[in-house]
């Protein structure tokens, strides 16, 4: 082991099984079922991270029962049908040397109906913080057919291969919500102590460890949020973890962050701190007799989970979506290859983002993720034949795309007109807090120098530039411009914006570039809903200007719902003194104002301002296509079409695979 990691990489025992290091890939919904049985597409999606290092393994929690339904892609839930499938999943990760768990979940009152067609079950009734529905308080009876449903659940899972399971009572589900004295108003044996609070639970455990045997590994997921009163903070968390350890039947305790209350929390993006449960987890380690603990939550790279260890405050980590990110991220680690590890920007934009659609995970940065049985994951097969390729333009669908092209053994040359590479994603590693893309860029450099390619900067290439280097195959990914007229969608009829030709009326890249002459009050147009006009707006307020965002939506970061990243953004934006005008168009701009139209009413008003930042859609921008006769050539991301970073990086993987 040559691991600056000394830690990090060392093994560690639970109930028999020898983990080959410390690091979790923690439960979470990939959404990768077909029909409700787990296939190739999820069998894959696990045994790239078995193959890269992983100790240990909770694959996506398994519903245990109808009432728990929460998304399309979940498991089928109290049938057997599910075993065989499983079976198929679970032997090449153990073989792999993964120990491999499950997670098994009842959501109780936070359900969705749209899903389970059933009422939400829970200790006392209450609203839905998932749905706009209310719950069912359940009868005794009920709560003795989900303990039941759990048991059930878990030798099912013994069954299919798996090797333990984590009982879930993290963010305020349905073990939690037995816990909590707010959301459990029982005067029966289930409510009132906190003996009757975690009855429910400890006979769960205890059921399981009764039917599965001494040899099955049981966790117990937990999370932590101060966001409100009436959840389980500090002391009286640790009260109920030290209830469940008392027992002698979990072997361990994981311990996330956020919930159904504070959703944003829950999958932190980079507007938040990193390692955020530790604290909690270093007091959980001082009460435990038995559990070993977990820690999870924005821990992100290896550095962080050493530090973790190190310093006693978990005995193991759960790295997430820096696993979805790196799939070999424990195995560069245990080499000493760190600095190879691709790491998480931690955006949520194809995880998060795209599970909230209801559709199966991926990641911005790591488009094989949800595709490792199509594209084999991050392990490249060689080219039969090395050829000469000449990729032009190093925004993310050219680095992409050089990259694996040269991991498969091509001569690559990549030219870029600007100083620096990475493009309109660089300007977005400038927005506040999102520095964990330029450590992106500084990755793709150094991987490019191992790998050989050939980085021109400053180099603005011409057809004859290009003929001349004689390639076999040419990427073009110049990438996409600002709409010069200004056009907004929603006033379709106006080609341009009127007024644009009055000045003072500058592009998100421009401000990021620090090229616009923006005076001290701005109007920002935002038409995206997405980080490209919300950082923009951001920084601009970062800089002491005052400034007034303009959509056309109905509330700021309509695109951004779907990685929670709007709900903290909004207020922040407001306590720079930001100013929100919802639902709004831009008439006509004055050159020291702009005239603007409510979208409900067909009103007019006017707003002074010292210059206008237009965020809309770009245009394509191919220069070079038409002049390339005779050589094979592809057009890939915003060349072909502007879109957001994942589309990129995606065209510039598949189209490395298959030069």
């Amino acid at each position: 082991m040559t691991t600056a990691h000394p830690r990090l990489m060392s093994p560690i025992e639970l109930r028999g099984h020898t983990l080959r290091n410390r690091i979790v890939f923690g439960a979470h919904t990939a959404n990768m079922s077909v029909e409700g049985l787990p296939g190739e597409r999820f069998g894959a999606y696990l045994l790239e991270r078995a193959l890269g290092g992983a100790a240990m393994i909770v694959a996506e929690p398994m519903p245990v029962h109808r009432t728990g339904v929460l998304t399309r892609g979940n498991f089928r839930h109290g049938t057997d049908d599910v075993i065989p499938h499983f079976r198929k999943v679970t032997e090449p990760v153990k073989e792999a040397g993964a120990v491999l768990l499950q997670q098994l979940y009842h959501v109780g009152s936070h359900g969705d109906s749209d899903l389970s067609f059933s009422p939400h079950w829970g200790p006392s009734g209450g609203p839905s913080y998932h749905d706009s529905d209310g719950s069912h308080a359940m009868t005794e009876a009920e709560i003795e057919e989900l303990i039941e449903a759990h048991i059930a659940a878990a030798v099912r899972c013994q069954k299919g291969g798996f090797q333990g399971v984590e009982v879930w009572g993290a963010y305020h589900s349905l073990l939690d919500q037995f816990w909590t004295p707010w959301s459990n108003k029982r005067t029966d044996k289930w409510g009132g102590s906190l003996e009757n609070r975690t009855r429910m639970s400890r006979t769960i455990i205890e059921g399981i460890r009764k039917r599965c045997g001494e040899d099955f590994i049981i966790g117990l997921a937990i999370s932590t949020s101060d966001a409100y009163d009436v959840t389980l903070q500090g002391e009286a968390l640790a009260e109920v973890v030290a209830a469940h350890d008392a027992t002698g039947h979990i072997d361990y305790v994981t311990c996330g962050h956020g919930g159904y209350l504070d959703f944003q929390r829950l999958m932190p993006t980079f507007l938040y701190g990193e390692k955020l449960t530790a604290p909690l987890t270093e007091e959980l380690k001082k009460i435990v007799k038995h559990a070993k603990v977990t820690s999870e939550a924005h821990i992100r790279t290896p550095e962080n989970a050493e530090a973790v260890i190190a310093s006693g405050q978990a005995d193991m980590v759960s790295i997430v979506r820096g696993q979805i990110a790196d799939p070999h991220l424990a195995r560069k680690t245990f080499e000493g290859r760190a600095e190879d590890v691709r790491g998480c920007i931690s955006c949520n934009q194809m995880c998060w983002g795209r599970r909230s659609r209801d559709y199966w995970i991926s990641c911005l940065i790591n488009p094989s993720a949800g595709r490792e049985f199509e594209w084999g994951g991050d392990r490249f097969t060689p080219a039969g034949k090395p050829r000469r390729i000449v990729v032009v333009g190093a925004g993310p669908a050219g680095l992409e795309a050089a990259r694996v092209a040269a991991e498969r053994g091509h001569r690559v040359d990549i030219f870029e007109a600007q100083p620096r590479i990475g493009g309109q994603f660089r300007l977005a590693g400038e927005q506040p807090r999102r520095a964990q893309i330029l450590e992106l860029m500084d990755w793709y450099e150094r991987q490019f120098e191992k790998l050989q390619v050939r980085l021109h900067l400053n180099a603005y290439a011409e057809a004859e530039d290009i003929r001349a280097l004689n390639p076999d195959v040419v990427v073009l990914a110049t990438g996409s411009l600002p709409d010069e007229d200004g056009f907004q969608r929603w006033m379709p009829g106006a080609d341009r914006l009127p007024g644009i030709d009055r000045g003072n009326v500058w592009s998100p890249e421009d401000v990021m570039r620090r090229e616009a002459k923006l005076g001290d009050h701005v109007i920002l147009y935002d038409e995206g809903g997405n980080w490209r006009g919300l950082g923009t707006a951001w920084a601009m307020a970062e800089r002491g200007l005052k400034v007034t965002i303009v959509t056309p939506e109905p509330f700021i970061g309509k695109e951004l719902a779907r990685t929670s990243s709007d709900i903290p953004l909004r207020p922040r934006l407001a306590q720079l003194g930001v100013t929100f005008l919802t639902e709004h168009l831009i008439a006509e701009w004055h050159g020291s104002g702009a005239t603007v139209r409510n979208m409900l009413t067909g009103s007019d008003m006017r707003l002074d301002a010292s210059a206008l930042v237009m965020s809309t859609t770009n245009r394509a921008f191919d220069p070079l296509s038409g002049d390339l006769a005779g050589i094979e050539t592809h057009l890939i991301g915003d060349a072909a079409a502007p879109r957001q970073a994942p589309y990129a990086f995606h065209e510039g993987r598949k189209t490395g695979l298959k030069l």
